[in-house]
Protein backbone atom coordinates (compact mmCIF):
# COMPACT_ATOMS: atom_id res chain seq x y z
CA UNK A 1 0.00 0.00 0.00
CA UNK A 2 1.43 3.30 -1.10
CA UNK A 3 0.26 5.46 1.80
CA UNK A 4 0.90 3.02 4.69
CA UNK A 5 3.37 4.40 7.24
CA UNK A 6 3.53 2.05 10.24
CA UNK A 7 1.51 0.04 12.75
CA UNK A 8 0.00 2.19 15.50
CA UNK A 9 1.04 0.34 18.65
CA UNK A 10 4.41 2.11 18.95
CA UNK A 11 4.84 5.63 17.59
CA UNK A 12 7.89 7.83 17.17
CA UNK A 13 6.91 11.09 18.86
CA UNK A 14 8.69 14.23 20.08
CA UNK A 15 7.67 15.51 23.53
CA UNK A 16 8.34 19.11 24.56
CA UNK A 17 9.51 17.93 28.01
CA UNK A 18 11.68 15.02 29.12
CA UNK A 19 9.72 11.80 29.70
CA UNK A 20 11.05 8.93 31.82
CA UNK A 21 10.59 5.34 30.64
CA UNK A 22 7.20 4.03 31.68
CA UNK A 23 5.73 7.51 32.11
CA UNK A 24 2.82 8.82 30.11
CA UNK A 25 2.74 11.97 28.03
CA UNK A 26 -0.20 13.79 26.49
CA UNK A 27 0.57 15.08 22.99
CA UNK A 28 -1.85 17.88 22.19
CA UNK A 29 -5.39 17.40 23.42
CA UNK A 30 -5.95 13.73 22.66
CA UNK A 31 -2.88 11.59 21.88
CA UNK A 32 -1.66 9.86 25.04
CA UNK A 33 1.28 7.46 24.93
CA UNK A 34 3.83 5.95 27.31
CA UNK A 35 7.58 6.29 26.83
CA UNK A 36 9.26 2.95 26.15
CA UNK A 37 12.67 4.34 27.17
CA UNK A 38 13.77 7.72 28.55
CA UNK A 39 13.12 10.47 26.00
CA UNK A 40 14.78 13.89 26.20
CA UNK A 41 12.79 17.05 25.60
CA UNK A 42 12.39 17.96 21.92
CA UNK A 43 13.88 14.61 20.85
CA UNK A 44 12.04 11.85 18.99
CA UNK A 45 11.49 8.66 20.93
CA UNK A 46 9.40 5.49 20.99
CA UNK A 47 6.03 5.69 22.75
CA UNK A 48 3.49 2.90 23.28
CA UNK A 49 0.11 4.12 22.05
CA UNK A 50 -1.84 0.85 22.27
CA UNK A 51 -1.95 -2.14 24.58
CA UNK A 52 -2.14 -2.85 28.30
CA UNK A 53 0.36 -1.25 30.66
CA UNK A 54 0.99 -0.81 34.36
CA UNK A 55 1.00 2.93 35.02
CA UNK A 56 1.42 5.18 38.05
CA UNK A 57 -1.81 6.16 39.78
CA UNK A 58 -2.82 8.39 42.67
CA UNK A 59 -1.79 6.17 45.59
CA UNK A 60 -4.73 7.02 47.89
CA UNK A 61 -7.34 5.89 45.38
CA UNK A 62 -9.16 2.60 44.83
CA UNK A 63 -9.78 1.74 41.18
CA UNK A 64 -12.14 -0.92 39.88
CA UNK A 65 -11.88 -2.84 36.62
CA UNK A 66 -13.72 -0.83 33.97
CA UNK A 67 -13.13 2.59 35.55
CA UNK A 68 -12.20 5.35 33.11
CA UNK A 69 -8.76 6.76 33.92
CA UNK A 70 -7.69 10.37 33.47
CA UNK A 71 -4.19 11.84 33.08
CA UNK A 72 -2.90 14.15 35.81
CA UNK A 73 -0.06 15.88 33.94
CA UNK A 74 1.13 17.71 37.08
CA UNK A 75 1.65 14.52 39.12
CA UNK A 76 2.36 12.28 36.09
CA UNK A 77 -0.17 9.63 37.07
CA UNK A 78 -3.74 8.55 36.37
CA UNK A 79 -6.79 9.03 38.55
CA UNK A 80 -10.60 9.09 38.25
CA UNK A 81 -10.99 12.89 38.12
CA UNK A 82 -12.74 13.87 34.90
CA UNK A 83 -12.64 17.63 35.50
CA UNK A 84 -9.91 19.40 33.49
CA UNK A 85 -8.14 16.13 32.65
CA UNK A 86 -8.04 13.90 29.56
CA UNK A 87 -9.36 10.34 29.66
CA UNK A 88 -6.44 8.14 28.58
CA UNK A 89 -7.54 4.61 29.33
CA UNK A 90 -9.65 2.05 31.13
CA UNK A 91 -8.66 -0.03 34.15
CA UNK A 92 -8.41 -3.73 33.32
CA UNK A 93 -7.66 -4.81 36.90
CA UNK A 94 -8.61 -3.57 40.34
CA UNK A 95 -6.07 -1.44 42.25
CA UNK A 96 -6.43 -0.95 46.00
CA UNK A 97 -5.96 2.15 48.13
CA UNK A 98 -3.06 2.60 48.69
CA UNK A 99 -1.12 1.28 45.72
CA UNK A 100 1.33 2.80 43.25
CA UNK A 101 0.08 1.46 39.91
CA UNK A 102 -2.94 0.27 37.99
CA UNK A 103 -3.18 -1.98 34.93
CA UNK A 104 -4.68 0.08 32.12
CA UNK A 105 -5.77 -0.41 28.51
CA UNK A 106 -4.46 2.58 26.58
CA UNK A 107 -7.33 4.40 24.91
CA UNK A 108 -6.16 7.60 23.25
CA UNK A 109 -9.51 8.04 21.56
CA UNK A 110 -11.69 8.12 24.71
CA UNK A 111 -13.21 11.61 24.99
CA UNK A 112 -12.43 13.79 28.00
CA UNK A 113 -14.93 14.21 30.80
CA UNK A 114 -17.90 12.59 29.07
Amino acid sequence: MKNYIQEGDVLTLTPTAAVAAGTGYLFGAALFAVAIADVAANTAGAFAAEGVIDIAKTSALAITTGDRLFWDATNKCVNKTATAQQCVGIAVADAVNPSATVRMLLESSVPAAT
